[in-house]
């Protein structure tokens, strides 16, 4: 008889249950597929969940899985020789738990009782937080309004694209930046610019042997290239014909230097009316450590924890050999964020941190404890993370984020965390 219990690291959250189906191939509706990244495809049908054996945790095509909202654990290869085919399991991608014990569903987790729509979520002390969603489509948009996101903290603009490849005009943007913003209602809406990267090349866009990679052509380094600047203008054509109808904030991506954003800035105020905030997307070292001259200019600040961890760690986050690099309980990652914050001093409130970073298994309460109030992500996380913010206070997570910064190795922080190494693998381990 089989006895499967495994305990690997939870990705996306929810339950699953089904057959175990190795790989993208036959029938997988209704199944628990196995898979390797790179076996990762467009999906025509989709299955009740995924198991990812030794995934690169912020690589594109992680991410790309992430948008198609189902229950995703992670595991080892080792682990992944316990699993045989055909076996029915039940997966949470909550907990990182795979067992053949089809009894031990437990109930989605609901909204906290009182969360809504527009509203920041309280610590257990009185303390809000702004847990906003990042969104592709108007769908994500609408299911943030459902799941009480406070505002839509990033619209990624550059997967709104036309069906035939052609390159987008301000009228396509104008239906699409629309239906986004009716689904997302009341919320307020932040549209990044187009942001070209790795997983994101549109098929407009000739190719390059540096377009899109790890310290490349991407973000605003494109902007004063054709066809990428007749595109962002027909976004900021777009925008600014609906920004009396909607509550609208832009962000400008990839950014580096104050001087990058100052021209930017100037730039694309041109297009846009005054009484739109824009901000400064900041995703390397060089504009992190920068963002106290940042936040005196923008209007607010989004931390692009993927991209930051990625120049931070020197490590290409789409190599599988390289994985292991980006490591997310790194004490030194921490002591980053610290100093981040500690060089924000009263503009702390004007900063958004984004990404994959916040929402992983006991990350949010000691971002919280390094004074970080506002976070953009997967929309169906917000209920899961809502219920660790009114769970905690101002001082435990202060308390937290002081043990978690002070000590030298990714073990250590993992036991302050209390998360089991087997599910964690330590840095380099």
């Amino acid at each position: 008889m089989l006895n499967t219990n495994i305990s690997g690291m939870p990705y996306f959250p929810g339950m699953a249950a089904g057959k175990l189906h190795r790989g993208v191939e036959g029938d997988i509706a209704k199944r628990i597929v196995l898979i390797t990244p790179d076996e990762f495809t467009s999906f025509a049908t989709l299955p009740a969940g995924f198991i990812v054996v030794e995934a690169e945790l912020f690589s594109h095509s992680m991410i790309a899985l992430l948008g198609l909202g189902l229950p995703t654990v992670l595991i080892s290869a080792q682990q992944a020789t316990t699993l045989q085919e055909g076996v029915s399991l039940l997966i949470d991608g909550s907990s990182g738990r795979i067992t053949d014990n089809l009894e031990a569903a437990q109930s989605v987790v609901e909204p906290l009782p009182g969360l809504k729509a527009g509203q920041a979520v309280l610590m257990a002390d009185g303390e809000p937080v702004n847990l906003c969603a990042s969104v592709r489509h108007a769908s994500a948009a609408r299911q943030a309004v459902e799941l009480g996101a406070k505002a839509i903290g990033l619209v990624r603009s550059e997967f709104l694209l036309p069906a035939d490849d052609r390159v987008p005009n301000s009228t396509f943007y104008q239906r699409a930046f629309r239906e986004l913003c009716e689904a997302a209602s009341p919320l307020t809406v932040t549209f990044r610019l187009l942001d070209v990267a790795a997983d994101k090349i549109p098929g407009w866009l000739p190719q390059s042997d540096v377009l899109g990679q790890a310290l490349g052509l991407q973000g605003v380094r494109l902007f004063n290239t054709e066809p990428v600047q007749s595109v962002i203008d027909a976004q900021l054509a777009a925008l600014s014909e609906m920004s009396n109808d909607f509550s609208l904030r832009l962000l400008i991506p990839f950014l580096v230097r104050l001087e990058e954003y100052e021209y930017w800035l100037a730039w694309v105020r041109q297009r846009l009316p005054e009484h739109v905030p824009i901000g400064a997307m900041a995703e390397t070292p060089a504009s992190v450590m920068d963002i106290n001259h940042l936040l005196e200019t923008a209007d607010f600040v989004a931390i692009g924890c993927n991209d930051l961890m990625q120049s931070f760690y020197a490590a290409d986050r789409d190599q599988p050999e390289l994985r292991h690099y980006l490591d997310p309980y790194a004490p030194v990652l921490y002591r980053l964020f610290r100093q981040v914050a500690e060089n924000s001093a009263k503009h702390l409130v004007d900063i958004q941190l984004c990404g994959l970073l916040p929402q992983l298994q006991g990350v949010l309460p000691v971002l919280l404890g390094l004074g970080y109030r506002t976070f953009s992500v997967d929309a169906p996380f917000i209920p899961y993370l809502a219920k660790s913010v009114a769970s905690t206070t101002r001082a435990e997570c202060e308390a937290l984020a002081a043990q978690v910064c002070a000590v030298k190795t990714t073990q250590e922080v993992l036991e302050i965390l209390q998360l089991p190494a087997d599910r964690h693998p330590p840095f380099l381990i």
